[in-house]
């Protein structure tokens, strides 16, 4: 018989609609109100956010930055720097570019401040330009450094025959060409239902596994939670199975030889991206030199039984 676990961390309450607390991709999916902010929130911020997102951002406040004092030059007389040209625009463009040249600490020579009102502007612009140049260097290296795990989930778990009765799978592999050392996982079962008082609520259960730890993985790792009397969903048909309100959560931990030391990924399915009565297809051959060939776009693919 099954055996219900403690509350992982998820919360017992529930409703109808409720979504998962965790993103398939294992990110949080909760949402954060009255939360107090500190200076210590823009190191998480510029390290968790996208690659695109983070250069992006740097290449709008540089901009923004040298937008601003060129106005400033402009406003204290551009005549402080280099000689009118007569319109706005041009007169802008070089106090842009002057700008862009004390931020960086390029120095081109061409132009320069002559003024004091000037010179003290692209002092302090030079000071400001060296603080968020180290800024951006070490949240570059952070986001370099970070030890951080990039495993490949199918997208879709699956329910089929197997042994004398059936069982679910899905399947994971290393998008590095690393070879994971020692890959262990933990697969937690969430299952909400309504009470007899109308209220939802979870219920956890931890999933056995056939192998939930091995030595080493260098291709694909097929998790295996065979559907027998001590499972939870024992007594479910696939029709019941693929209509529960439910979801399964997953912590992968393994010895990444890349940062030398021990990583995590989280990751979550829900019920209603299950498939019934299919297999996974094969995702490594051999070449004909015999070298094992790993092909990731196979991860998750799926075929009928036969």
């Amino acid at each position: 018989m099954a055996r219900k676990t403690k509350d992982p961390g998820f919360g017992y309450n529930s409703n109808k609609n409720a979504q998962s607390v965790l993103k398939d991709d294992g990110s949080s999916n909760v949402k954060h109100i009255n939360r107090k902010r500190n200076i210590g929130d823009l190191y998480t911020f510029f390290i968790d956010i996208k690659w695109w997102q983070f250069f992006l951002l740097i290449i709008l406040v540089y901009t923004l930055l040298n937008i601003v004092f060129g106005l400033i030059y402009v406003a204290i007389g551009i005549e402080q720097i280099t000689k009118p040209k007569g319109t706005f625009f041009e007169d802008f463009l070089n106090g842009f570019f002057f700008s862009a040249q004390t931020l960086t600490t390029v120095g081109y020579g061409g132009i320069a401040p002559k003024g004091i009102t000037a010179n003290f502007i692209a002092a302090f612009e030079a000071m400001i330009g060296l603080l968020s140049f180290s800024f951006i260097t070490g949240m570059l290296y952070g986001r370099f450094s970070k030890p951080k795990a990039i495993i490949e989930f199918s997208k879709n778990f699956i329910i089929r025959d197997f042994k004398e009765g059936k069982a679910l799978m899905f399947r994971l592999m290393n998008s590095r060409k690393t070879v994971m050392i020692e890959p262990e996982i933990s697969v937690t079962l969430s299952i909400t239902k309504e009470e007899k008082n109308g209220e939802f609520k979870r219920n956890f259960y931890q999933l056995k596994l056939e192998r939930s730890k091995i030595m080493y993985l260098p291709t694909v790792w097929t998790i295996v939670h065979q559907i027998n009397e001590d499972s939870p969903l024992f007594n479910y048909s696939n029709e019941e199975i693929k209509k529960l309100n439910a979801n399964i959560y997953i912590l992968m931990s393994y010895h990444e030889e890349f940062f030398a030391q021990k990583v995590y990924q989280i990751n979550s399915y829900s019920f209603k991206d299950i498939e019934c009565d299919v297999k996974f297809t094969s995702a490594s051959s051999f070449d004909d030199l015999g070298f094992t060939v790993l092909d990731h776009d196979l991860l998750s693919e799926v075929e009928k039984l036969d």
